[in-house]
């Protein structure tokens, strides 16, 4: 069986749709990698790409990603809501399919090693690859952002795993790393009261002392003027969707604010999507088969 690994990039350019589309073509254009999604937000100015292949084709991909971010993102002039540190901030892959975390974690160190020779953009490998406990968490990869990481490089626990230990001018560093699938899920509050929003991300996050797999901040969409929870997932099946959206609506209903929605960036495993209808329609004895897709799948 082949091996298929999924990839999730993400560029810190979420505005100017011309750089995002050279970025995606660039990746399109590499033999045996497929890209399934793009999902661009201007208020985080950030878009996260999803793409799947073997081994040789996200290494290929990654690298024609990086020459088109490098040479067209300069975090110098770069604003928005979502925290960055590099041009290509971070490029997690994942184990789909007769691939296991290990060859991950090769994978990730392969292309760290050559990001790093070719564009002298620093690389700290995280999660599964990370070469430190300390440096598990991406979170802790990434604080102090781009500003901070001339001063943060200069301490001897965060030289970089690959590369020169000093920033890229203008791309600053990635992180690179292997993992299991992460939900990128944001709730949306009626208010545009930023403070509400950062006290509910701080209640559910694990940091905190909220849920184990939640990872949470508060931002401000300035478009629509609303408050965002802007969540990531990272182990739907132990810290499921649902859970996580009735707390924020506790929380959120303390303060007299209701939720206005909420929204999946990128891709997202239909288990989680039928966990939360198996919650909310109150199923007894549901099972994945009945549904007729993947039924009709599972008979061709």
């Amino acid at each position: 069986m082949p091996r298929l690994i999924e990839s999730v990039p993400n560029i810190s350019e979420g505005r100017r749709s011309e750089v995002v589309e050279a970025a995606v073509e660039a990746l399109r254009a590499t033999p045996g990698l497929r890209v399934l999604d793009v999902s661009s937000d201007q208020d985080h100015n950030r878009s996260v790409l999803t793409v799947a292949g073997d081994e040789d084709a996200l290494f290929a991909g990654t690298l024609a990603l990086y020459e088109v971010a490098v040479g067209r993102i300069d975090l110098r002039a770069h604003q928005g809501e979502h925290p960055r540190m590099g041009a290509v901030d971070v490029v997690p892959f994942i184990p789909i399919e007769g691939a296991t975390m290990a060859d991950c974690v090769a994978l990730a160190r392969r292309v760290g090693q050559a990001v790093a020779e070719r564009f002298a953009v620093p690389i700290f490998l995280y999660e599964e690859a990370a070469s430190a406990p300390h440096r598990q968490n991406l979170a802790d990869v990434r604080r102090g952002q781009f500003e901070g990481l001339g001063a943060k490089m200069a301490d001897p626990q965060w030289v970089p795993d690959f590369g020169p230990e000093a920033p890229h001018a203008s791309a600053g560093a990635s992180a690179v790393g292997a993992r299991m699938p992460l939900i990128a899920y944001n709730i949306n509050l009626g208010t545009s009261d930023l403070e509400i929003a950062q006290r509910i991300a701080k209640a559910i996050r694990h940091s905190n002392g909220g849920f184990r797999f939640c990872k949470a901040m508060g931002v401000m969409l300035e478009q629509r003027q609303i408050a965002q929870v802007s969540i990531n997932m990272t182990d739907f099946k132990r810290t499921p969707l649902f859970r996580v959206l009735e707390t924020v609506r506790s929380e959120a209903a303390r303060y007299g604010v209701p939720v206005v929605g909420s929204e999946i960036v990128g891709l997202v495993p239909a288990e989680a999507l039928m966990d939360a209808a198996d919650h909310y329609l109150q199923l007894e004895g549901f099972s994945p088969g009945q549904v007729l897709e993947r039924r009709i799948r599972e008979t061709e």
